[in-house]
Order: C-alpha cells, then structure tokens, then sequence
C-alpha cells in the first residue's frame, strides 16, 4: 500500500471536471462526470476494458471534444483553446501511451532528442545531449542510448516511453494503462518508476488502469468508474470496502491478494 503523500496541495486543482458527458452515436459512455486532480497527487481512475477510461483522458488532453461539461486543466478549459493555446497546454500535459509509442526507425536518443528539436529550437546540441541523459538516468537506462527501439524489451520500451514524455518536463502525468501487457515484474519496475517520477519531477498524475496490483502501488486517491460515472472514491481500501457486486467483481478478477 502507497504511504500517504505529505506533497499533496489541495488548495490547487490541476485538473477540474464537472458534468463530464460523452457519446458515441448512441452508446453513453461517460453520464456526467466531476473529477479534481489535485497538485502533487497521484490519481487512479479503475474500470474494466471499454468503460471510458481512456476517452477521459482524450478528452483532458483536447483529443477528443465533450458533449457536455466543464473541462479545465492548469485553469484553461480545453475545448475552449485555440489550436496555438492547444499545443502550448499540452507541453505542459505528459501522456505515457499504452503501446510507448517509439519511433522504430530512430534510436533511443533520436526518440528523446526529437521534442526536443520541435519544441525547445534554443536548446544547444550540448544542452539536449545532457537532458537526454538526465531522463535516461531517471528511468534506469541510460546503457541503451544508441539502441533501436525494436532490442528492447516491453519494460524498457515503456521507460523510454516515460523518459520521452519527462523530458519536457510536464507538470501532469497522464499514464494509460502502464503495466498492461508486462509480465509481474516489470510491472512492479513501472510501478516504482512512476512513484519515483512523482517525487523527482513533482509531478501530478492520472493514472488510467485496470491492474489492482498497480493501483495499490502508485495510487494516493483512486475512483472507479463503473456505468459511465465514479461510483467509488478514496483510498484502495475505502474503494473496496463495499458490499457492491460490481466492484466485489472487479476485485476478485484481478486476484489481488
């Protein structure tokens, strides 16, 4: 279990949502949600496959519009940006992808080296060269440098992942399903690591999961969302003391012991 976090500021909502609603033709997929992330928390959002949970980061991160409701993130509400407003917001907003999402034609350092180029032009090559191995550093892996993306294993591509997104050193972490596909292990690495990145880079997280294991790990507040709305709120264990089927459900099924 996750020690309680003594960073956490709430007197400051990173993130703030309220009446969160978002269809897809006529399947409801979130029915109204509210949600506040606040500074220097990690925060996990539970629910099985295909409940909402990565449409709600989507739309905290302006890839996807919501129907309804309030969606403010470092006390911009995104679908009112501009596209300019846009990209300025998400340097600021780190989305860790499922699958790493590397470029396979670049190395390791190519791959950390171009957010760099695109969005820090007065950076020296020296100056990128010693982020570059500041990040690598973090996550453990700075002997893979000049490596292609395709001699790593799942966890290290993940790290790599992690390293990229750091490297513009975002104020918000948005992980999505960080441990999906990896064997215990290294998800227990991911784990770690993500706690780490919290107390290094001060970061505030949403952490999209179904893994129970990870929750318990990184989580200091969790919700779960179940039928399109949060159903449960608190602490790993104030979630699960329920006599509800469905969250009794999802805990036996992910055999968390």
């Amino acid at each position: 279990m996750k020690n309680f976090n003594p960073k956490i500021n709430r007197e400051n909502k990173v993130i703030e949502i309220r009446g969160l609603k978002k269809a897809f033709d006529d399947f409801e997929v979130l029915k109204g949600v509210d949600l506040d992330l606040y500074e220097g928390e990690n925060l996990v959002v539970l629910g099985r496959s295909g409940t909402g949970k990565s449409v709600l980061i989507k739309i905290i991160s302006g890839l996807l519009n919501p129907d309804e409701g309030l969606v403010r993130v470092l006390g911009k509400q995104v679908d009112k940006l501009s596209a300019r407003e846009l990209d300025e917001l998400r340097l600021k907003v780190g989305f860790s992808f499922q699958n790493s999402a590397l470029y396979d034609s670049m190395t390791v350092r190519e791959n950390l080296e171009f957010p760099l180029i695109r969005h820090s032009k007065s950076m020296t090559a020296g100056d990128r060269d010693r982020v570059i191995h500041f990040v690598l550093e973090a996550v453990g892996l700075l002997q893979t440098i000049n490596q292609m993306p395709s001699e790593l294993s799942g966890g290290q591509r993940k790290r790599i992942g992690i390293a990229r997104t750091l490297i513009l050193k975002p104020e918000i972490m948005l992980y999505d399903e960080p441990t999906a596909g990896l064997d215990p292990i290294t998800s227990m690495e991911i784990n770690s690591l993500i706690n780490e990145v919290q107390k290094r880079f001060n970061t505030s997280a949403i952490i999209i999961t179904h893994d129970l294991t990870c929750a318990r790990s990184v989580g200091d507040r969790m919700v779960m969302l179940l039928e399109g709305q949060f159903q449960r709120q608190g602490t790993f264990d104030e979630v699960f003391n329920t006599e509800d089927e469905r969250v009794k459900m999802f805990y036996d099924y992910n055999f968390v012991h």
